[in-house]
């Protein structure tokens, strides 16, 4: 398997030739151990002028959520934007001395990672300034098949999901790009001129473990393949009153609340026979951490369950967050139930509407809850369709 970098560059970058450019990049851009940004600053016939970093920063070090500031990359001397700070969207300043935007960053394949909020404002951004943009593809890690979760509702649109797709769209992010512009999910993309440099040997049934590769985590948090995996599911413990496992070794692995009885939470949800995973009880303290400085109930024991997914294929990461929403839910003391969800309004950002906590507060089960987004999820991949490169 060949990404759309390394493709381009066997290509001698040929699509960048005589253009002043600017990358979007981060620590994942690399082709076998060298970062993108070096091969270009030596590229014959390309003029490397500016560098944008999304959340977490171009060297991937910083804390989700934390404010990355421009700058200077310390090997190149190039002016580094920031595009998780003051902005989100490339100025017209930033692009005023730029022919040709280029992004490069390793995505996960769920809605709420802000990667691909950065994708679509740079898009809208290179319409506005008449610059062309170029996606160099990558791999799915969660692969092309699976589609799951709820359709963002317009209401809901944020930097934490901008665009009418369920939590597990199965695209990769070149193909999202064409989606984007094709089915105008943001104004103003009429005239962009989009190129995609596509993967070669990637099929769709491809997981990141079947490409081979070594896993390069694209954020500190998700260290592990199946923490990404899960992640698409766990995530929505970041609304509740309880920890997603930051401030641990398991991040997103492990899910845990000051009050739950492990052993039962685990019983519980073992005995639905849910595919590709098992349940542990699990007792933790989130401690700070690279990429977790503050973790959320620091120093306090909390009580919940580990995720061991036993097969990959099978798990269903949104499926097994909202069981585990659930349980949770109804483990938690009945006068305590209304706090439990603390953060009505993220959980709504994170789901893409207000009925997950609609129905969890009216007693509807697991398997009512996620039938709630079929129909919608089939709309969804019957309009993607056109925009499949794979």
């Amino acid at each position: 398997m060949r990404t759309g970098a390394e493709v381009l560059a066997a290509r001698q970058f040929d699509v960048l030739q005589g253009k002043r450019v600017g990358l979007i990049a981060n620590h994942t851009a690399r082709i076998d151990t060298t970062h993108l940004i070096d091969l270009l600053v030596t590229a014959p016939g390309v003029e490397l002028v500016a560098l944008f970093a999304p959340e977490h920063g171009l060297r991937g070090t910083a804390a989700a959520g934390e404010e990355i500031q421009d700058g200077r990359d310390v090997r190149t001397g190039l002016p580094v934007y920031s595009l998780y700070g003051a902005v989100h969207k490339p100025t017209p300043e930033m692009l005023a001395n730029i022919e040709v935007l280029v992004f490069d960053v390793q995505d996960v394949g769920v809605r709420f990672y802000t990667y691909i909020s950065t994708l679509g404002l740079a898009m809208q951004a290179a319409a506005e300034a008449g610059i062309s943009f170029v996606v160099l593809d990558r791999p799915n890690p969660l692969g092309g098949e699976n589609v799951s979760g709820f359709v963002l509702e317009p209401e809901q649109a944020s930097f934490v999901g901008l665009y009418p797709i369920p939590i597990i769209y199965g695209l990769t992010i070149g193909e999202l790009a064409r989606l984007i512009q094709g089915e105008r999910l943001l104004p103003g993309l009429e005239n962009l001129k989009l190129t995609v440099v596509p993967l070669e040997g990637w099929r769709r049934s491809m997981q990141w473990p079947d490409t081979g590769r070594p896993w390069i985590p694209p954020s500190p948090n998700l260290p592990t393949f199946d923490a990404a995996l899960a992640y698409a599911g766990t995530c929505f413990f970041e609304a509740v009153a309880g920890s997603e496992g930051r401030g641990t070794a398991l991040p997103f692995l492990q899910i845990g609340t000051p009050w739950v009885d492990p052993q039962a939470l685990a019983d519980t949800l073992n005995a639905r026979s849910l595919p590709g995973v098992r349940f542990l009880p699990a007792t933790f303290t989130p401690q700070p951490r690279p990429g977790a400085p503050q973790p959320r109930y620091q120093g306090q024991r909390l009580y919940g369950v580990r995720l061991v997914i036993t097969d990959r294929r099978s798990f269903q990461p949104v499926e097994t967050g909202i069981h585990l929403l659930h349980a949770f839910y109804h483990q938690t003391p009945p006068a305590q139930q209304a706090r439990f969800i603390e953060r009505p309004q993220w959980l709504a950002r994170l789901a893409g509407t207000e009925r997950l906590y609609t129905l969890l507060q009216q007693g509807a089960s697991p398997e009512t809850i996620i039938a709630d987004w079929h129909q919608a999820v089939t709309a969804f991949q019957e309009q993607r369709r056109p925009y499949l490169l794979y």
